[in-house]
């Protein structure tokens, strides 16, 4: 529970993008077209995969785990967010606001630890072929999604209950859109210093170490792309993980500018924007970066459409 001078908290106020009501209506729209979007698109490739027997292969099962965790993770943000636009009074109940937290944590790092397996399933399929379903097969598969998401759900336990239940300094306002973990450490006092290791530390476990596991990763699979002899195989070893880096890039660059930091060192403005990216934009983008440079996925999906049509 949250105290200010030993007076429980029962709720806090979201500042929110902007105070503008013109400028909120506006972002309303856009916000809601970009939601539709989401959902859209990766339900799409979740249909694909489902329905087309090609692709019930490793790869896809972790390609539609990535756009259930996206609809997931967008779901536990933007709806609350949308609700706040077309709202004078943007508070939210503590409680509510350990939950979205809790949940967006949990799926975010869920994410993590999937974006890591992710290079690792193409280092085997590139650098040992011959091996690869033996090694990598659907029941691993269950079993990784399955333990990277329970292990988040623990892991993001801790710094959500230590954020709520401490001193706050000032005031129950955050300057933000959303009741996320850099916002509410702002307003901490006693146990702030306590709350960023914690943290810092969880950032290294699922930020840091998962970067330079796909970073390692990747440097193998170009040196085995590289003595690959015929330019048609390289650009098909290219193009498997051309996609994955792009989205790697997005998700682990704005995540790690936003809880690798100190936050008495980062504007609450230069949050608000990383936090649209990584809950948004990217989600938004996924879909989009794999079909386009994806034929088995984009074939997939015209049998889909054509089905539904």
């Amino acid at each position: 529970m949250a105290w200010i001078n030993d007076t429980i908290i029962k709720e806090f106020i979201l500042l929110g993008l902007s105070s503008n009501p013109n400028i909120q209506t506006m972002l309303f729209v856009i916000v809601l077209i970009m939601y539709l979007i989401i959902l859209i698109a990766n339900s799409l490739i979740i249909l694909a995969t489902i329905t087309d027997s090609t692709l019930h292969t490793p790869m896809y099962f972790f390609l539609t785990y990535l756009s259930i965790l996206d609809i997931c993770y967008s779901s536990s943000l933007i709806p609350r967010m949308l609700r706040d636009m077309l709202s004078v009074k943007k508070n939210i109940l503590v409680a509510e606001c350990g939950t979205q937290m809790y949940m967006a944590l949990s799926f975010g790092e869920t994410e993590c630890i999937l974006l890591a397996t992710m290079a690792y399933d193409r280092y085997i399929a590139i650098c040992y072929p011959l091996h690869y379903s033996t090694i990598i097969n659907i029941s691993l598969c269950i079993k990784i999604a399955a333990g990277a998401l329970i292990c988040s759900f623990l892991l993001s336990s801790l710094p959500v209950s230590l954020a709520l239940n401490g001193d706050l300094c000032v005031n129950n306002v955050i300057n933000h859109f959303l009741c996320e973990l850099p916002g509410v450490l702002l307003l901490g006092c006693r146990n702030a210093k306590i709350v960023e290791l914690v943290v810092f530390v969880c950032g290294i476990i699922v930020l840091f170490v998962p970067v330079n596991f796909i970073i390692i990763t990747y440097i193998k699979i170009l040196r085995a792309i590289f003595r690959i002899s015929f330019s048609a195989g390289q650009r098909k070893a290219f193009s498997t993980c051309g996609s994955h880096i792009i989205v790697v890039t997005m998700f682990f660059g704005s995540a790690m500018a936003t809880y690798m930091k100190p936050q008495s060192e980062v504007s609450p403005e230069i949050n608000k924007l990383f936090a649209v990216f990584y809950a948004i934009i990217i989600p938004m983008l996924n879909p989009l970066i794999y079909t386009l440079r994806n034929k088995e996925v984009k074939s997939a999906l015209k049998k889909v459409l054509c089905n539904c049509v």
